[in-house]
Formats: structure tokens, C-alpha cells, sequence
């Protein structure tokens, strides 16, 4: 028991930690109908991590260099004609593909292929730790900096902006704390499913609390009941964590959906 422990107590406490950042971040993705660009920088992480090994740079710099040209690009694109959705799913794909094929074909990390797409928090150590909590830390001290703007902008943009409030700099300060959320989260659940843990707990979350404060203290709770389950349902299946962590947060969320649209029908039915 004590050798599981050593292996799987990091582990578990990375993914908690992790889920005090995704959780209010993820609340502010769905108020600010952001989900699909979260989903794009995603997979832009895939390119990031796959540049920073070929050019032998530390991951998180081509984590932010490709979050920046994401931003860049989004920007010279944008075209009335075009449905936003649409333009960030074929980003979200172009990065997948770009950074699929950069990886596999120049540089010789096609062995973790499968750790970059799914994650794996099993590899984390204690030494892991303090830095993973400074970079939460960070991330929540800015997130705590642009929270008031952002609430603001998501509830009444015209409001927000006649008390002064940029919507452009407070999108590029959201963004920012979203790529750096992408960077320390590509371990715990790889590219293709951060989106996952940051959409997930908040939109269960969402079928139940009656005020945004609640919102995040469900989301909060939802997301760490996630990571427990996901990493020791992970041993048990012996899957990747990642995969694990997501598959059981969307356990939750349509078992939540389900009992919610039977309480309401229920409550309907009584009342005829």
C-alpha cells in the first residue's frame, strides 16, 4: 500500500491543485463564451511543446510563443462572413495537425506522443510539486486581478465599457491566464482534454447553482472529485489519467443532466 501511495499521493495532490485554477477559470470560459477558443489554445500546446523540443527551448516558451501567434492570428482572420465557431474549429484542428506532425516527424519524442495528447500525472514527483503550486498560485493572483472586469464585461459588455472598462486589453489578459493554465495542465490531461477539465465541472455546475459564487464552489468541488476518482480509477482501468480524469467529469456532468431534467419533470408533472 505504502509503494501505491508514493506513486499515486503526487499525483493526486497535482491534479487538486490544478483544479483550484481550472475551476474559476473554467466558470469565466463559459461566461464569457470562450469555450471554443479555450479548446484551439489547447491544441496549440501540441505545437508549443513540439517547437520548444525541436528548437531545445523549455516547453513553456513555445507554449506562449504559439498562444501569442494563436491570438495574432484570430485577430488577422477575423471576417464577418465567417462564424467564429467555425474559424476556432479549424484552428483547433490545424494545431492538432501542425503539431502532430512536428512532433512525430522532427523530433524524437514519438514514444510520448500519447502522453502530450492524454496526460499523464503519474510521472509527477514530489519535486513536482512546489512549482506546479507557484505556477497555481500565480494563475489565481491574476485570475483574482481581472475577475471584477471580467464579470462585468460577461454580464453587460456596453455597461462595462461606459465604466471605463477595455474590452480588448481585458480579453488579452484573460487569454493570457488561459494559455498559462494550458501550459501547466498539458501533463495532468495533454492537449486534446484540457477543455475538458476546464469546461466540464463548471457546466455541471452550472445545471444547479442559483449565483456565479456558487458556480464556482460547485465547480470547484466537482473538479476535484474528478481528479480523485479519474487518477485512481486510472491504476484500477490502467488507462492514461488524462482520459481517466475527463471520462469520469463527463460521468458527472450527464448524470447531473439526467437528474435534473427528471427533478424538473417530476416538479412539472406535480403541479398539473
Amino acid at each position: 500500500m505504502t509503494a501505491w501511495l508514493s506513486i499515486i499521493a503526487p499525483a493526486w495532490i497535482a491534479g487538486s491543485i490544478l483544479a483550484l485554477l481550472s475551476a474559476p477559470l473554467g466558470c469565466l470560459v463559459l461566461w464569457r463564451r470562450m469555450a471554443f477558443f479555450a479548446d484551439a489554445l489547447a491544441h496549440g500546446t501540441l505545437l508549443g511543446v513540439a517547437l520548444a523540443v525541436w528548437w531545445q527551448l523549455p516547453m513553456g516558451i513555445g507554449i506562449v510563443l504559439i498562444s501569442a501567434i494563436v491570438v495574432l492570428g484570430l485577430v488577422l482572420i477575423d471576417d464577418e462572413r465567417l462564424p467564429a465557431d467555425a474559424v476556432l474549429a479549424v484552428v483547433a484542428v490545424s494545431l492538432l495537425c501542425l503539431g502532430l506532425l512536428t512532433l512525430t516527424q522532427l523530433t524524437d519524442q514519438q514514444a510520448n506522443v500519447l502522453g502530450f495528447l492524454f496526460g499523464n500525472l503519474l510521472e509527477l514527483d514530489w519535486a513536482d510539486l512546489p512549482l506546479l503550486a507557484v505556477s497555481v498560485l500565480v494563475g489565481l493572483g491574476l485570475l483574482a486581478y481581472i475577475w471584477p472586469a471580467q464579470i462585468k464585461l460577461a454580464t453587460h459588455e456596453a455597461l462595462a465599457r461606459i465604466q471605463g472598462i477595455n474590452p480588448a486589453r481585458q480579453r488579452l489578459f484573460f487569454m493570457g491566464v488561459l494559455a498559462g493554465f494550458c501550459a501547466i495542465a498539458l501533463q495532468a490531461v495533454g492537449s486534446l482534454l484540457i477543455s475538458g477539465l476546464l469546461v466540464l465541472p463548471a457546466l455541471t455546475a452550472r445545471l444547479w447553482a442559483t449565483s456565479p459564487k456558487t458556480m464556482v464552489v460547485m465547480s470547484l468541488i466537482i473538479a476535484q472529485l474528478g481528479v480523485t476518482l479519474g487518477v485512481w480509477g486510472s491504476i484500477w482501468l490502467d488507462i492514461q489519467t488524462g482520459l481517466s480524469i475527463v471520462l469520469i467529469l463527463a460521468i458527472l456532468f450527464f448524470a447531473a443532466l439526467v437528474l435534473s431534467k427528471l427533478i424538473t419533470a417530476k416538479f412539472w408533472s406535480a403541479r398539473d
